[in-house]
C-alpha cells in the first residue's frame, strides 16, 4: 500500500509524526497483511536532505525514492550512496522511480559506479507523468525493459484511463503493477472507479493466470 500524508491544510507532507499515526491506524485495520509503503516524494517542498531525514527517522517497512530528486546529479553521488546504503542495512525495502528510459540508463551507471547497492533494485515505471493529458501510452514499456538490467525487477504505474492496459502489458512482460486513485480515477469503460479496491480487482484480473503476491510473498521477493 502506497502511502501519502497531508497536512491541516491538506498540503502534501512528510512529516514523520503523520506518517506514524496513518501507519498504526492501517496497522489496526489489516495487521501485517498488507505491505505500507511511504513516499519521500518532494513536490517542490523538500529537499533530498530532509526525504533523508524523514526514512532515517522513521524507518518504515518500505519507501518509494524519485532517483532524481534524492539524486540529481554527480555531486550528489556521495551522500545518496550512504543512503542507499543505510536503506540496506535497516532492512527498508526500497523502490526507485524511474520516469524515462533515459532514467533506465543512469540508474544502470549509478549501479555500476556502487550508488545503488542493490543486488536484484526493484523500481517503478512511471508512464506519463509528463505527458501533455497525463495519460500514460503502455507502448513504452517496451522502451523502458530494453534499457533495463536482465537483474532488475519492475513495477508499472501509468497515468490516466491506460492504466488496466499498462498492467496487462506489465503482466505479459513478467512485471509487477501498482495502480490506485494517485495515478488514475477511471475504469476501462471511461466512467469513475468506485474506489481503489476497484481498480486493484481490475489489476488482478489483468494478471491472467500470474499468481496475486501476498504481503509475506512481496517480503520475500524485495525485502
Amino acid at each position: 500500500m502506497h502511502v501519502h500524508v497531508r497536512d491541516d491544510d491538506n498540503r502534501h507532507s512528510l512529516d514523520v509524526d503523520r506518517y506514524r499515526a496513518a501507519i498504526d491506524a492501517i496497522r489496526e485495520r489489516v495487521d501485517d497483511r498488507l505491505v505500507i509503503q511511504v513516499t519521500t516524494e518532494a513536490c517542490g517542498i523538500y529537499s533530498a536532505a530532509q526525504q533523508m531525514d524523514m526514512v532515517r527517522q522513521l524507518k518504515p517497512e518500505a519507501v518509494s525514492l524519485g532517483l532524481n530528486e534524492l539524486c540529481p546529479d554527480v555531486t550528489a553521488e556521495p551522500v545518496a550512496r550512504e543512503f542507499f546504503s543505510w536503506l540496506q542495512t535497516e532492512n527498508v525495502m526500497a523502490q526507485y522511480i524511474l520516469y524515462s528510459p533515459e532514467e533506465v540508463v543512469r540508474f544502470n551507471l549509478l549501479r555500476e559506479k556502487g550508488v545503488i547497492p542493490d543486488a536484484r533494485p526493484f523500481v517503478l515505471y512511471v508512464l506519463g507523468r509528463y505527458s501533455d493529458d497525463l495519460t500514460g501510452d503502455p507502448r513504452d514499456l517496451e522502451l523502458f525493459s530494453a534499457a533495463a538490467e536482465k537483474d532488475t525487477e519492475w513495477a508499472v504505474c501509468c497515468f490516466g484511463k491506460s492504466e488496466q492496459t499498462a498492467a496487462s502489458f506489465a503482466s505479459a512482460m513478467n512485471g509487477h503493477t501498482r495502480v490506485g486513485f494517485e495515478n488514475n480515477l477511471l475504469a476501462p469503460d471511461g466512467g469513475t472507479a468506485t474506489n481503489n479496491a476497484a481498480l486493484v480487482r481490475l489489476a488482478a484480473v489483468c494478471n491472467g493466470d500470474r499468481p496475486v503476491a501476498t504481503a509475506n510473498d512481496v517480503r520475500e521477493m524485495f525485502a
